[in-house]
């Protein structure tokens, strides 16, 4: 069998979900190893012990996915995928077995208007990249499950070691942490000065908005970052 009709039977196995997978050099030869896809819903996430043992086998040259029932062309999610990897990605449509390849090019997603995709291009997608474009300041990513606010509390738990800390009064940059009705703290806002914010919820572009009424009401924590 070849690299390609692996993907395809692969990509059949997992249908309707997305497969995931890498094609790896070992000994001078390609080969594609078959990955558990850890997330949920139409995105994947190659589990990290896979991507472990594809490194120890080899080298890993390429980042496979399947895109069930549509066009094998990237989405926004993919093509920061790919800048983040600095890997070639491959995605093959199925059924139809239609494949489209790419590497990185410097890609970066706008940070209004984009499209919601929960865990990798959703409200603190949007926090980190306002951080990174804007301000030039990198902010490391976490792992993010579907309804982890109902298990974890992401943002309380982590946002020290991602250098901010808490403050009483708001000045242009700080993030603004809101419930949107969890327990906890499950959605990130920056604000932008003259009570409007930049944010991304759930299943809607991203936007600027008034800051105050329900937003107000909602928000728990006020964070700033050490480089401010």
């Amino acid at each position: 069998m070849t690299i390609q009709s692996d993907i395809l039977e692969h990509a059949k196995e997992c249908y309707p979900s997305e497969s995931c997978g890498l094609i790896i050099i070992v000994k001078g030869r390609k080969r594609y190893k078959p990955c558990r896809n850890i997330a949920t819903g139409l995105h994947f996430a190659i589990h990290p012990e896979d991507y472990a043992d594809a490194e120890d086998a080899g080298v890993i040259d390429t980042v496979v996915h399947s895109h069930p029932n549509l066009s094998p062309l990237p989405s926004p999610a993919d093509l920061i995928g790919c800048e983040q990897s600095g890997l070639k990605w491959l995605i093959v449509s199925y059924p139809n077995g239609n494949t489209h390849e790419f590497k990185p090019t410097g890609y970066v997603l706008p940070l209004y208007g984009r499209s919601f995709q929960h865990g990798s291009i959703d409200c603190y997608t949007f926090i980190r990249d306002y951080y990174k474009q804007e301000l030039g300041v990198d902010i490391p990513d976490y792992q993010r499950q579907d309804e982890w606010w109902l298990n974890e509390n992401l943002y309380l738990d982590n946002f020290g070691a991602a250098g901010f800390r808490q403050v009483d009064e708001l000045q242009p940059h700080d993030v603004i942490l809101m419930t949107a009705g969890s327990q906890v703290p499950k959605h990130g806002a920056i604000y932008l000065g003259d009570n409007k914010i930049g944010h991304h919820q759930t299943n809607r572009l991203s936007s600027k908005d008034v800051y105050g009424g329900y937003y107000a009401k909602i928000a728990t924590h006020i964070l700033r970052h050490k480089s401010r």
